[in-house]
């Protein structure tokens, strides 16, 4: 019987740099997390990340700048601003978009909800 490699964690700081626009990946689950996957995303006025589902994992979005809205299958648009978080449940579809005239700034925090 094969035995699991086992991941050895440790805490750390990471680095992000916040002038970048697009997508920039914090965590990507193994080796550097468990099963947490992560990213730092700005978009530009107009813009948004395209509909996608979560699947199997539950996700967080924890807005830093600008506003914008965070849209989801058939359920009223969330405003979503500076000091703002937004759950989206599993096997949701979703969209996030900048409505606002600045950048729209997030994290985003995804783990698996189900093994």
């Amino acid at each position: 019987m094969e035995r699991e490699a086992k991941i050895e964690l440790k805490p750390k700081a990471i680095h992000l740099d916040m002038t970048k626009t697009g997508y920039q990946r914090i965590l990507g689950g193994p080796p550097g997390s468990v099963s947490m996957r992560s990213g730092l995303v700005q978009l530009l006025p107009g813009s948004s990340v395209g509909v996608h589902n979560t699947g199997d994992y539950e996700e967080l979005i924890i807005v830093l700048e600008g506003q914008g809205e965070f849209r989801s299958n058939g359920q009223d648009a969330l405003a979503i601003g500076k000091g703002v978080m937004a759950y989206c449940p599993p096997e949701t579809e979703h969209n996030v978009v900048n409505t606002g005239s600045a950048p729209l700034q997030y994290v985003y925090v995804v783990a698996k909800a189900r093994s």
